[in-house]
C-alpha cells in the first residue's frame, strides 16, 4: 500500500491533486483484461501452483540431496509467484479504486505539457478559467520560469503578481500555471526539463507551439482554460499566438505592471497580455488587467461598428510566404477594411527596427539573467542566448538600438496620423515541426528570424495577433496568423478590429 501512496504522489505535481472517481463497469472490465493478458504472459504462475500442491502431499517421503534442491529451486519459485500475485493484486485494488483518476489523468497528459502545475476546476463550474505563465508569480507556488534551476532552487512566491490583483478580487480561479521556454528566452516553444507543449493540427500534424508563451497558447488551443496570460518581450504572446492558431495580445509597455514577473527586459519590452480563442474571451482577458476595459471595448466598437470605418496600411516584407501573404489580403478585402500600401521608407525603418529589437532583447536577457549562465541545469541553448546579448551589449550594439528608438518611435506616431492599424504577418512562414534529433541553436535562430513582432516591442506599442484561414493547398498548418499594430493605449480599438474579422458581413 505505501509504494501506491508514493505512485500517486508522483502524479500530484502534474495534476495538483487526484480524485476518487466512481468507475463505470468497462472501466472495470478494461482493468480484468489487462491482467488477463499479464497473466498469459506468464503462463508458469499456474505451473508453479500445480508443483507447489504435489509436493506438500508428499512430504513424509524420504528426500535426496537432488529432490531437495529441487524443493529450494521450487520455494524460490513460489516465492516469486507469490510476490507477482501480490503485485497483481495491488495494480487491481489500485486500479478499481483510481481508474476515473487514472484516465483524467492520461487525457490530461495526451494534451500533453501545457501545464507546470494544474489544479483542475470542478466540472460543473461555469466560472471563466484562467491560467498563468510560470513566470508570473502566483502566491504560495513557486515560479519555475521553465528552468529546472530555478524549480529547485526558489521559494514560493510571497505574494502575487500585481497584473493578477483584478482576477483576485474578482474570485477568477486560476486553474493552473503554464509552461514556457526556459527563462523565456527562446522561440520554438521547447523545453527539455518540464517538456513541450505538443501542438498538434488535424490530430497528425505536430509542429512548434511557439515560444515563449508556449504552454499558455497550448492550454488555450485544447481547451482547457478561457483566458491563459502570457508575457511579450519580443513576441511571446503573439508568435504561439501564430503557431496555435489562436489570438494574442501585446500590451502598450507600462500599461499592465509587470512587478512579481521573472524580467528579461523590464526597462524596455517586457509587456503582460491575454490570450484566447476569440475577441470575447480576449476582451474578458484583458478586463482583468486593465479596470474598466470591457466599458472602452463596448464604446471602441460603438465608435466603428463597420470595418469600412477602419483603415489599414498593409506592410510587405521580403521573404515572406506568398500563400500567407494572399491569405491575408484575401481577407482584408473580404471584410471591407480601407487598405492602403506603405512606403519602401516605411518598410526600410521597419526592418532596422527588428534589428534593434533583437538586439536589445538580447543584451537585456544577459543583463536580468547572467547570473544563471553558469549554473548546472540551465540548457545550452539559453546559455547561448545569454552569450549573444553579452556580444551585443559590450560591442555597444545596445547602446545604438537604444538610440534609434524614438526615430522608430516618431514614424510610428506618423504613419498612425494617416491610418488607424498597420497589417503585417505575425511570421514570414508556417510554423514549422521540430527536428527529430530536437532543438538547436540553429534552429531557434531560423524560428526567431521567421517573426515580424520584436519592432513594435522596441516601439512600445500595442499589437494583435489573429488566425486568418489558410485555403492554400499542400500546406501542413490550415491557418496562418495577421498582426495588427496600432498607436500606444489602442488595445480596445485592436480588439474590435479583431471582432470585425469575425463578423460575417
Amino acid at each position: 500500500m505505501r509504494n501506491a501512496v508514493l505512485w500517486t504522489s508522483r502524479i500530484a505535481p502534474i495534476t495538483g491533486r487526484t480524485k476518487m472517481g466512481r468507475c463505470s463497469i468497462a472501466m472495470v472490465a478494461q482493468t480484468l483484461a489487462r491482467l488477463e493478458v499479464i497473466r498469459q504472459i506468464h503462463p508458469k504462475v499456474d505451473g508453479w501452483r500445480r508443483k507447489k500442491k504435489n509436493l506438500s502431499s508428499g512430504a513424509n517421503r524420504p528426500v535426496s540431496r537432488q529432490n531437495m534442491e529441487g524443493h529450494l529451486m521450487n520455494d524460490m519459485k513460489n516465492q516469486s509467484c507469490a510476490t507477482f500475485q501480490w503485485v497483481l493484486s495491488g495494480l487491481l485494488w489500485l486500479l478499481l479504486l483510481n481508474s476515473c483518476s487514472w484516465e483524467k489523468h492520461l487525457a490530461t497528459r495526451a494534451r500533453a505539457h501545457a501545464f507546470i502545475v494544474y489544479w483542475p476546476p470542478p466540472t460543473e463550474s461555469r466560472q471563466l478559467r484562467l491560467a498563468v505563465k510560470d513566470n508570473i508569480d502566483v502566491k504560495g507556488v513557486v515560479t519555475t520560469a521553465g528552468s529546472a534551476y530555478l524549480a529547485s532552487t526558489s521559494p514560493p512566491a510571497a505574494r502575487d503578481a500585481k497584473c493578477l490583483a483584478l482576477a483576485r478580487e474578482r474570485h477568477v480561479p486560476i486553474v493552473g500555471k503554464t509552461n514556457l521556454t526556459e527563462l523565456a528566452v527562446t522561440v520554438s516553444g521547447n523545453n527539455s526539463h518540464f517538456g513541450t507543449p505538443r501542438n498538434r493540427w488535424n490530430g497528425k500534424t505536430e509542429v512548434i507551439p511557439g515560444g515563449s508563451s508556449s504552454g499558455s497558447a497550448v492550454a488555450v488551443k485544447t481547451g482547457m482554460v478561457d483566458v491563459a496570460l502570457g508575457t511579450d518581450t519580443a513576441g511571446s504572446i503573439r508568435v504561439p499566438a501564430a503557431c496555435c492558431g489562436i489570438y494574442g495580445l501585446k500590451t502598450t509597455y507600462g500599461l499592465v505592471s509587470t512587478q512579481g514577473v521573472v524580467p528579461i527586459s523590464p526597462r524596455n519590452l517586457d509587456t503582460v497580455g491575454p490570450m484566447a480563442k476569440d475577441i470575447p474571451h480576449l476582451v474578458k482577458g484583458m478586463d482583468l488587467l486593465q479596470r474598466g476595459f470591457a466599458a472602452r471595448y463596448e464604446r471602441a466598437a460603438a465608435a466603428k461598428p463597420s470595418p469600412r470605418q477602419i483603415k489599414i496600411g498593409r506592410l510587405y516584407l521580403d521573404g515572406t510566404d506568398p500563400a500567407i501573404d494572399s491569405a491575408i489580403d484575401a481577407v482584408l478585402v473580404a471584410k471591407g477594411f480601407k487598405i492602403y500600401r506603405l512606403s519602401r521608407a516605411f518598410k526600410a525603418q521597419w526592418e532596422q527596427a527588428q534589428k534593434d529589437g533583437k538586439v536589445v532583447a538580447a543584451a537585456d536577457a544577459w543583463i536580468s539573467d547572467r547570473q544563471y549562465g553558469d549554473k548546472k541545469g540551465v540548457n545550452f541553448i539559453t546559455k547561448a542566448v545569454f552569450a549573444l546579448g553579452e556580444i551585443e551589449y559590450k560591442a555597444n550594439n545596445y547602446t545604438e538600438a537604444l538610440k534609434r528608438r524614438p526615430g522608430w518611435q516618431r514614424t510610428l506616431l506618423e504613419a498612425f496620423k494617416k491610418m488607424d492599424f498597420i497589417a503585417v504577418p505575425t511570421l514570414q512562414n508556417l510554423p514549422p515541426k521540430f527536428p527529430f534529433w530536437g532543438t538547436t541553436v540553429v534552429f531557434e535562430l531560423r524560428v526567431f528570424n521567421m517573426q515580424n513582432t520584436v519592432g513594435v516591442n522596441l516601439a512600445g506599442n500595442p499589437a494583435l495577433a489573429l488566425p486568418v484561414p489558410l485555403p492554400a493547398q499542400g500546406k501542413t498548418v490550415p491557418v496562418t496568423s495577421l498582426q495588427l499594430v496600432g498607436p500606444p493605449l489602442s488595445e480596445a480599438e485592436l480588439l474590435n478590429a479583431g471582432r470585425l474579422f469575425e463578423t460575417k458581413h
